[in-house]
């Protein structure tokens, strides 16, 4: 079957032939002879071979094409036809009837590409042209396009982008058509391009020759162009000869005119037929002057050896078409054969210094093979390698057989076009962007910029060494030009490109890039009003952009910030951008948003690096990475650094399109997709990739490719210094090198070396300065360093010169010059084997070359003289060299270079001149190790950079967050935040985070509104409640590394507490009072108080909301506050508090600082406020538990410094006791804390006593509670003598241990607001009895007056009843001692502890007894430890208790602390202008501790208590024997313990039984009768108990002299006044009980030596108690005990004696002497036979005073009788005569009873410790026993203490104030 393919030429031919059959017709009138016609025969001839073959590749390619290209070729033909022959030979290209493998293909194509680059055709109209331009437009872009094109030469691709260009730029021709050739270009070169990994860099001289064919010009330039001026060449001038068309040759021009006159209308008139390039000289410059060749700039040139193009830019022809005239193209050859000559001498010479540094250009070039590394494509399609093999054994499989025959078929002579033409392109392009050019309009360098970013979007270009230096040089010295235009399209372009360049190439281009950030940041700070907003901003972007590649931020730190002699760059931009973040105007614009976005990339990195590093912390990836990174100290490849640096630009990395199995059908649409189809011309990099992986090459600054952060800081503090000493060397070169001496960083004496490497590598250095300090003739040495330090090998004497001059500035005198030359002469002659004969010869040379280039470039000169010329220059120099002449060439090249390149002095040139001496300097820097760029993980240094950034970044944000009103940007603020927040949790950062919660808690405006608009404000403003909803969260998230910042997060919380929109559960505490057991912190309110009349309080309000304005909170206001409500709700800041315990401790103690820095005082706090944070401290410590001993003695100072120093009692001080009971009762259990907060418990006992008293109910019933849930944890006695003595001042009142008390004990220091009254009861009290009592109405008057006296240690200011006992003469004073823990002495023969009893609270009373209870009733709580403290309080409480606690009732009223007072808020105090809280002074619900509703019930619960304690002491008294038993036998197990517990009876009655036998003998004084008859059934119980059987006669004399003596003594007085029948009951029952006892234990009493004065004692109350009552119950009852008694002693025979006259002894004559008083006829009754007669009448004892002597007649009696004293007083000469001179006082009271009659007023009575008058001897005769003192050393707890007397009535008679025998009256 015949092929498809031969029918469509066959139909191609006859479309054409048709056409061109017509088109002659038309014109000619007579049908074209096909034999003739050349177009016509030979397309006749091809239909013949078409009907000879079967298959269409039977022919080759060339056959069929030959007579259509003739069309195309042919001038005479019409537009028409050839756009016919165009469109058949695009369809042959499209249906790929070219076969790519087809050996004659490669000939066929370069013809038709040459073809169509030279169409010719007559002009019709201009629109049918451009149809015919377009067509062309359209074949060029399929033959390089489609895969055949691959078979193209470099020369033909150039001529083909010539073509486009030639389109593109002709103004004349339409927009639509310009468009086309644009798009054309964009994909031509996007194949290019993607390409270019397919090639390699070629033999270096190969470079040289052949890029000479490829010249790709624009156009002519006239002669006259400043800009031509020419670069330093070998070649004389006269090779500069131009054609002026550019691509055509001169001759062709003439033939075009001749030709048929019909004119284009485009063309000048004259100019008949037309060409794709018009002929005529104006019109072909208009056409191709677009670009000149962009050597000609004149100014981009650097020294000789700088880059490859210097050959080029000399280039003297431009490539000209092959054409069918012969004569051009011999021309032609002429030309080329010398170039390539030329050319091929001067390449070698040409290969520039920079490719000796391979290895540098190495780095990027694995990324470029396709088999390396994931590919990411534009369009964002990531190969992974498996399926990029298989696209590409896709795409490609041709059989590779056919290939081999093609390189050995006879066209194999045509190379594939390769790196040359995109070299070529490449080097066009970046001329075209030249604005130094005035041939380059805007719109070539926009077309030029344009393609650039094509070409560095498709193509990896660093791996090219030919292109590298193309870009370091011209493209980045264009760029860089280009900022400063002020047209916007080129200014944006310019910086894509630039993005493109330094995101993918930034390792080879340090400096430009240093060039570029600095161009940016003077665009952005610019002043100059002319400077258009856009392009700040859009530096600004650019900036942003650039910023966001990953690792860019932490690479400019360490490759310039660490660089000795580099800006920066990283700290400068941050300012920059910061300063910028922040409008001077106030309005917000997109820049300063841009600002803040590049400060928020560094975070948001940083942030990233943080996060990853959290979760990656344990995985295996993490530590791979660490140990290749930092194992080895260097990357081991090249590839870990380019990944981390981020994936190059896209398409970097080989260029394989996508291509599926649809795409292999029908060719690919783009430039990018085509490029891998392409099969020939393929030099794949694989084999050279491998070898050019070297390692990275280091700084010499570094030790490391990573240094790390100390390392970099040392070099930072370096580069400051440096910076230092730069400065003073240019002001004084000496002393800025003695500077850095004395820092150490330069040696000490100077080294010469050293420094002049220093002057080499310094830039900061003034060149000027430089030149004086080495030309100084001191510094000859150094020169000669400095020059060593020059490389000046190899190089021609003016290229050295050239070298040399750059780097210092060469004085003016002629002197110093020629030390510097002759220096340089001898150097240069050295190093290059001494070429000339002498060396002055070389001297005189460069002298020459200095005046030849000031000759040749300065004004002044050349103003006055024509240059030199070449000649001239020559014949200055005639036999110089040693009498022979130098060598000519060599002469002329010296004179060219200086004559096309002037020798720049440094700081001498402006303008251009000087820019190019910049640029060249740059490119120096960048060629030598200091343009070492290192590539960096990103993550490396953020620590570093986060240090630098958070400041300026965080007051960015501030700023933004508060002007901004855009949710999104607040959004973004915020997040900003969150993430510096972050941050700096990761890294530790305290201060930066402290930092950022002081600045948000700014923004919720917590702390500046005032409290009574708080909700509203709050509520309504949305960004505030951001800003707190941020604080909450990051202070629940990273609260670990808060410090200061928590001060400013209580404040907002004391805040939301005053404005009440805390949660319900942080204002309620625990509480021991309320039945609810909690309580709220914030007070409800009272709309004013009742006491107001309802008419007055109507007024009020109706002023006050005129006042206002407002009738109740209105509806916004209403929604505001619950908007604030929700919002804390969401906040949680209770959390703060729960999760405290997950606090570090340093974060810990901090929280509790700041809340403990909140106590009230006059500015910022009230008393509210600290009881809240108060609260806040103990739910943390609670939580805290587990460390709680950390903290504790923070804690407990602050509740020192709250309780102690409180001087009247208010809610604070209420809830700081409750709050110290509550962590005690939680703490207890932890053994290593439990004791050290018992002793905290102390702090109770140290408060003033009257503030005590005021909170005693809360630690009442906090004590219970604290006891019944951890009695068993308390072991030591300290712990229990801390708790009963708690328990006795808060239940009874009793004063504080003396040693507890920390106030001044000099009552001076604080009398205060005391009246004189006052203060002289306050003294007078003092002196008296060293017991502050005050009467009643001084001290409590009022308890409404603001201050209460404080108490000094010494004065109690309490309900002190003074003298219970009256003036029992045997108390001893209870003297404080230093040690809280050793007693106080006690006064045994009292019933009382002797004990201060202030006033006590019911309720207190009751549940301390309760909890008394609570431990004696639980035999496992009652321990050695506390069994006698517990006897001591069950005996104060007696006293407490005592006659229903009647002092406490008397004065309630005045006494009871109503805490209203104590809770009345504020006035509302002025707080910056802003009242703080001003509500009506609401009060709280009282708590008052008022017993008003319950006094009815009083008596009863007292009643309740004295019974209670009765039992107490009763089951006590009981099983004491059994517990000290149990105890004593388990200390025998355990043989270490402490002190010794003994069992025995001694023991037991000291400690236990006597103290609990006076405590019932108390209670049965008790002026209630139940009580008293009760507590007398409990005594005789006890009493009569079997243990105490086991007593010894002493032990039962202490008995009688203790207890049951007291006891009458105290009956005796009118205790109970209403109740007359009672108390004579009572009266029996004790007398009974007396005599009872006596009977039951006579035998042990009578061993006793004191019996006498025992029996004697007896009689005597027998005496009183007769006289005592009113009725006849005791006058029988005590005849009958006596007679009892007298007779058992009778029969006992105690008062017989055997030695006595009568019988009798001693004891019975006493006997009835005292009887004798009272009961004179019992004698009689009793024994009759026994009557003595009576001497002596009975006189009442108290008429008679009598002296102090002692008188055997009156019987000893141990107290005085309580009777009232007389008004009248005997005048006693043994009391002592002022009270001043009184002996230690007692600590008890003296005040006569309350219910005896006489006025309290009387003063009370001084009462002698110990009495001891002077004693008279006693009469002879008498029997010494009486007076023997009662030495019993029997004592509750203390040491022993001898009975104060003997007990003698006449003695105490003769002291007492008191008569002895009551008046009958006195009832």
């Amino acid at each position: 079957m015949v092929d498809k393919n031969i029918y469509i030429v066959q139909g191609e031919i006859s479309v054409v032939v048709s056409a061109i059959k017509r088109n002659s017709r038309w014109s000619t009138h007579t049908p074209l002879d096909e034999e003739q016609d050349p177009l016509l025969n030979s397309f006749s001839h091809l239909k013949d071979t078409l009907n000879n073959i079967k298959d269409l590749s039977d022919v080759e390619p060339n056959v069929f094409l030959r007579p259509f290209l003739e069309v195309i070729r042919s001038e005479d033909t019409t537009g028409p036809i050839t756009g016919l022959a165009l469109t058949s030979v695009n369809k042959f290209l499209s249906y790929g009837l070219i076969d790519a493998n087809h050996e004659g293909a490669a000939e066929g194509i370069e013809n038709m590409a040459d073809a169509v680059t030279h169409a010719r055709f007559v002009g019709t109209d201009p629109a049918s042209d451009e149809v015919v331009l377009m067509k062309i437009l359209q074949v060029l872009r399929s033959l390089l396009l489609t895969p055949v094109g691959a078979h193209l030469t470099n020369e033909s691709v150039c001529e083909i982008m010539q073509s486009c260009f030639r389109i593109c730029f002709e103004m004349r021709l339409s927009e639509l058509l310009r468009k086309s050739a644009e798009h054309t270009l964009v994909d031509m070169v996007q194949l290019l391009f993607s390409r270019l990994p397919q090639f390699k860099e070629e033999a270096k001289s190969y470079v040289g020759t052949n890029m000479k064919k490829l010249k790709m010009r624009a156009g002519g330039i006239s002669e006259s162009s400043k800009w031509k001026k020419q670069k330093r060449s070998p070649r004389p001038p006269r090779h500069m000869v131009r054609s002026p068309s550019g691509q055509m040759d001169p001759a062709q021009s003439s033939t075009l005119t001749n030709n048929l006159s019909g004119g284009v209308p485009f063309i000048e008139q004259h100019s008949g037929s037309s060409s794709i390039l018009p002929g005529s000289d104006s019109a072909a410059s208009s056409i191709s002057s677009p670009t000149t060749d962009s050597g000609l700039d004149g100014g981009s040139k650097t020294t000789s050896k700088e880059d490859l193009t210097d050959l080029e830019q000399s280039s003297s022809t431009a490539t000209t078409p092959m054409t069918p005239s012969a004569e051009p193209g011999r021309l032609e050859s002429q030309y080329d054969g010398r170039e390539v000559e030329r050319a091929q001498s001067a390449s070698v010479e040409s290969i520039p210094e920079v490719l000796e540094d391979r290895d540098l250009l190495a780095d990027q070039s694995d990324s470029a093979s396709v088999h390396d590394m994931d590919y990411v494509n534009p369009r964002g399609v990531r190969f992974t390698q498996s399926t990029q093999r298989e696209a590409l054994a896709f795409t490609l499989k041709l059989p590779e057989v056919r290939l081999e025959s093609h390189c050995v078929c006879p066209g194999a002579a045509l190379i594939p076009y390769g790196l040359p033409c995109l070299r070529e392109l490449f080097r066009f392009l970046i001329s075209l962007t030249n604005p130094h050019d005035r041939h380059n309009s805007d719109v070539m360098m926009h077309m030029g910029l344009q393609l650039l970013n094509v070409a560095l979007e498709a193509a990896h270009i660093a791996p090219y060494q030919s292109l590298l230096c193309l870009v370091k040089d011209e493209l980045c010295r264009h760029l860089v030009q280009l900022l400063s235009v002020d047209r916007m399209n080129l200014y944006a372009a310019s910086i894509r490109v630039c993005f493109l360049l330094f995101e993918s190439m930034r390792e080879h281009l340090k400096f430009q890039l240093e060039m570029y950030l600095k161009k940016l940041m003077d665009i952005i700070t610019s002043e100059n009003p002319k400077m258009p907003y856009e392009m700040k901003e859009m530096a600004l972007e650019a900036i942003v952009q650039i910023w966001r590649i990953p690792s860019f931020v932490t690479e400019l730190y360490i490759n310039y910030d660490c660089d000795f002699y580099s800006s920066n760059l990283f700290e400068d931009l941050t300012k920059l951008l910061s300063k910028n973040a922040f409008p001077v105007s106030g309005q917000l614009y997109t820049t300063h948003l841009l600002s803040l976005e590049a400060l928020l990339t560094v975070i948001d990195s940083t942030e990233a690096h943080c996060q990853a590093k959290v979760l990656n912390s344990a995985s295996q990836l993490d530590q791979s990475e660490s140990s290749t990174v930092e194992g080895d100290g260097s990357v081991n490849t090249i590839t870990d650094s380019t990944i981390e640096a981020g994936k190059s630009v896209p398409g970097s990395n080989g260029q394989n399109g996508v291509v599926s199995e649809t795409r292999a059908a029908c060719p690919p649409t783009s430039g990018h997709l085509m490029a891998e189809k392409m099969r020939f011309g393929r030099q794949d990099q694989e084999e050279t990739d491998t070898v050019e992986k070297k390692s990275l090459k280091k700084p010499q600054r570094f030790t490391s490719c990573l240094p790390n952060s100390q390392e970099l800081l040392e070099i930072k503090n370096k580069k400051k210094l440096l910076i230092t000493g730069t400065e003073q060397f240019n002001q004084k070169p000496k002393k800025g090198i003695q500077i850095l001496q004395e820092k150490g960083l330069l040696s000490s004496p100077m080294d010469d070396n050293e420094v002049a490497q220093w002057l080499r590598d310094n830039p900061r250095l003034d060149k000027k300065m430089i030149g004086e300090f080495i030309s100084d003739r001191r510094n000859t040495d150094l020169l000669d360093s400095f020059v060593n330090t020059f490389g000046f090998q190899g190089l021609r004497i003016d290229e050295a010169l050239r070298l040399y001059l750059e780097a210092f500035r060469l004085p003016g005198e002629a002197p110093v010059i020629h030390r510097l030359l002759e220096t340089f002469t001898d150097n240069w002659h050295k190093v290059n084997g001494n070429p000339f004969l002498t060396n002055d010869a070389g001297f005189a040379l460069a002298y020459a070359v200095i005046m030849l280039n000031t000759d040749q470039h300065n004004h002044n000169v050349r103003k006055q003289n024509i240059p030199m010329t070449l000649e001239q220059f020559k014949k200055n120099l005639k036999g110089v060299n040693g009498g022979n002449d130098f060598d000519q060439d060599m002469l002329e090249d010296i004179y060219n270079a200086i004559k096309n390149e002037e020798i720049v002095m440094p700081d001498e040139q402006t303008g251009l001149v000087k820019e190019n001496y910049v640029w060249s300097v740059l490119l120096h820097r960048g060629a030598s190790s200091e343009g070492i760029f290192l590539h960096v993980p990103g993550s490396s240094y953020d620590r570093d950079l986060f240090t630098m950034t958070w400041g300026p970044t965080i007051a960015a944000l501030s700023y933004v967050f508060d002007k901004s009103l855009d949710d999104t940007i607040i959004q973004k603020a915020i997040t900003g935040f969150r993430k510096c927040a972050m941050i700096s949790a990761h890294y530790g950062f305290s201060d930066v985070f402290d930092n950022l919660i002081i600045s948000l808690c700014k923004f919720t405006t917590l702390s500046s509104e005032s409290v009574e608009n708080l909700p509203t404000v709050f509520g309504s403003n949305r960004k505030a409640q951001v800003a707190a909803k941020t604080v909450f969260s990051l202070a629940h998230n990273h609260g670990d590394i808060l410090r200061e910042g928590w001060k400013n997060i209580m404040d907002s919380m004391l805040q939301l507490f005053r404005a009440e929109l805390l949660p319900k559960s942080m204002v309620e505490v625990e509480d021991f009072l309320d039945p609810n057991e909690k309580i709220s912190l914030q007070r409800e309110e009272t709309p004013s108080n009742r006491g107001e009349s309802a008419v007055l309080s109507f007024v009020s309000w109706l002023t006050l909301s005129e006042q206002s304005g407002l009738r109740g909170p209105s509806t916004e206001n209403q929604e505001a506050k619950q908007a604030a409500l929700l919002c804390i709700k969401h906040c949680d800041p209770e959390k703060l508090i729960t999760e405290s315990k997950f606090l570090q401790l340093e974060s810990l103690q901090e929280l509790m600082k700041a809340l403990i820095s909140v106590t009230p005082d006059e500015e910022t706090y009230d008393e509210e406020d600290a009881a809240f944070c108060l609260e806040m401290l103990l739910r943390i410590i609670l939580e805290n538990r587990d460390r709680v001993s950390c903290v504790w003695q923070t804690v407990r100072d602050h509740l020192y410094q709250l309780c102690v120093h409180a001087n009247e009692s208010c809610f604070l001080v209420e809830r700081s006791v409750v709050g110290l009971l509550r962590l005690a009762i939680r703490l207890l259990r932890r053994e290593d804390i439990g004791s050290q907060v018992l002793l905290s418990l102390r702090l109770l006992l140290m408060m003033k006593p009257h503030v005590l008293s005021r909170v005693s109910r809360e630690v009442a019933y906090g004590l219970h509670e604290l006891l019944k849930t951890n009695a068993a944890n308390i072991h030591c006695t300290d712990d229990w003598y801390t708790l009963f003595s708690l328990l006795e001042c808060i239940g009874a009142g009793v004063k504080p241990p003396a040693a507890m008390q920390v106030t001044s004990t000099n009552p001076d220091n604080d009398t205060g607001a005391q009246s004189d009254s006052e203060l002289s009861s306050y003294h007078q009290s003092e002196v008296s009895l060293d017991r502050g009592y005050t009467s009643d109405s001084e001290v409590y008057t009022e308890h409404g007056k603001s201050r209460i006296p404080r108490s000094a240690t010494d004065v109690d200011v309490g309900w002190l009843v003074v003298g219970r006992d009256d003036l029992d003469g045997s108390k001893a004073t209870v003297i404080p001692t230093s040690k809280p823990l050793t007693h106080p002495l006690i006064n045994q023969y009292s019933l009382t502890l002797g004990q201060d009893v202030g006033l006590h609270d019911t309720k207190s009373l009751i549940k301390c007894v309760d909890s008394l209870s609570f431990i004696v009733r639980d035999a496992a709580h009652v321990t050695p430890e506390n069994f006698e403290l517990c006897v001591k309080a069950i005996r104060v409480f007696v006293e407490a208790s005592l006659n229903g606690g009647y002092r406490t009732h008397d004065k309630k009223k005045s006494h009871k602390y109503d805490s209203k007072s104590s809770r009345l808020r504020k006035k509302p105090r002025e707080k910056d202008g802003a009242s703080r809280r001003a509500k009506p002074s609401s009060q709280r619900p009282a708590r008052s501790h008022s017993d008003d509703e319950e006094d009815e019930g009083v008596p009863a619960s007292y009643h309740t208590v004295s019974f209670q304690l009765l039992d107490l002491m009763h089951t006590l008294h009981t099983r004491a024997a059994g517990i000290y038993s149990s105890w004593a036998e388990e200390q025998r197990h355990l043989e270490d313990a402490g002190r010794k517990i003994e069992a025995d009876s001694q023991t037991l009655w000291s400690s236990c039984w006597c103290p609990l036998l006076q405590g019932m003998a108390w209670l049965c004084c008790d002026a209630r009768r139940q009580v008293r008859m009760q507590a007398l059934t409990y005594l005789q119980r006890a009493l009569l108990v079997h243990d105490l059987q086991t007593l010894d006669a002493v032990e039962w004399e202490s008995c009688f002299n203790k207890v049951l003596f007291p006891l009458l003594t105290k009956l005796l007085a009118n205790i109970s006044p209403a109740d007359v029948g009672g108390m004579e009951e009572t009266r029996m029952r004790a007398c009974t009980l007396l005599s009872k006892v006596f009977l039951q234990h006579l035998s042990p009493l009578l061993s006793l030596p004191t019996f006498a004065a025992l029996w004697l004692t007896i009689l005597d109350f027998m005496d009183k108690y007769m006289h005592a009552g009113s009725s006849d119950l005791l006058l029988e009852a005590i005849p009958e005990s006596l007679k009892n008694m007298l007779l058992v002693m009778d029969t006992a025979g105690i008062f017989h004696s055997a030695d006595s006259r009568t019988g009798y002894s001693d004891l019975w004559e006493i006997t009835w002497e005292r009887i004798d008083c009272f009961l004179p006829r019992l004698k009689e009754e009793l024994f009759k036979q026994a009557v003595i007669p009576e001497p002596v009448c009975n006189v009442p004892v108290e008429a008679v005073p009598q002296p102090v002597a002692v008188t055997p007649a009156s019987p000893p009696v141990p107290v005085p009788s309580p009777v009232p004293v007389a008004p009248a007083e005997p005048n006693i000469p043994s009391r002592p005569s002022s009270p001043r001179d009184m002996p230690t006082p007692s600590a008890n009271g003296d005040r006569t009873d309350r219910s005896s009659p006489v006025p309290p007023s009387t003063p009370p009575m001084p009462t002698p410790t110990k009495m001891s008058p002077p004693v008279s001897p006693p009469p002879l005769g008498q029997s010494p026993l009486i007076l023997q003192p009662l030495a019993s050393p029997l004592q509750v707890g203390v040491p022993p203490m001898s009975l104060p007397i003997i007990l003698n009535p006449a003695l105490i008679e003769a002291t007492s104030p008191v008569p002895l025998l009551p008046r009958p009256s006195a009832d």
